[in-house]
């Protein structure tokens, strides 16, 4: 499955801390080459460096489109503390573990898992140093 690929592959870089990763098949169209789509989560600690890696993700490296609603073929991402989670309040959010810096990506079914590995890994190197030492990864 592409997100789990993905984040087994993400969860050994100096970016990642946590991962969590679920699946729901229902009503999923399939790539031939690698199955299903699914969620990947990337905590980056803050909506400023979240919106840095979005930008490098959909500008530089094409890996897939920043879009508040995330269902569509091709991958999309948001920052969900400041888009679809933006009325709830703090405590609702640390409760919900709805960081500042969360991005939840759903992971397209096109292109191929590789393509797609080399897209995020050319985002992240665009990344300042500093970025790449402290912020937590989570997969949904």
């Amino acid at each position: 499955m592409a997100a789990e690929a993905t984040a087994a592959t993400v969860s050994v870089l100096p970016l990642v801390g946590k991962k969590r990763y679920t699946e729901d098949d229902a009503g999923s169209m399939a790539n031939q080459s690698y199955g299903y789509g699914g969620m990947l989560c990337v905590d980056m600690g803050t909506e400023e460096r979240a919106n840095r890696l979005m930008y490098h993700l959909q500008n530089h490296s094409q890996f897939g489109l920043m879009a508040v609603s995330l269902g569509y073929y091709e991958t999309l991402m948001s920052c969900s503390g400041s888009s679809t989670s933006s009325e709830m309040s703090a405590e609702e959010k640390q409760l919900a573990g709805i960081s500042p810096g969360l991005i939840r990506m759903s992971i397209g079914y096109s292109g191929s898992l590789e393509q797609r590995w080399t897209q995020f890994e050319a985002a992240l190197a665009r990344m300042p140093a500093g970025d790449a030492l402290s912020p937590k990864t989570s997969l949904h």
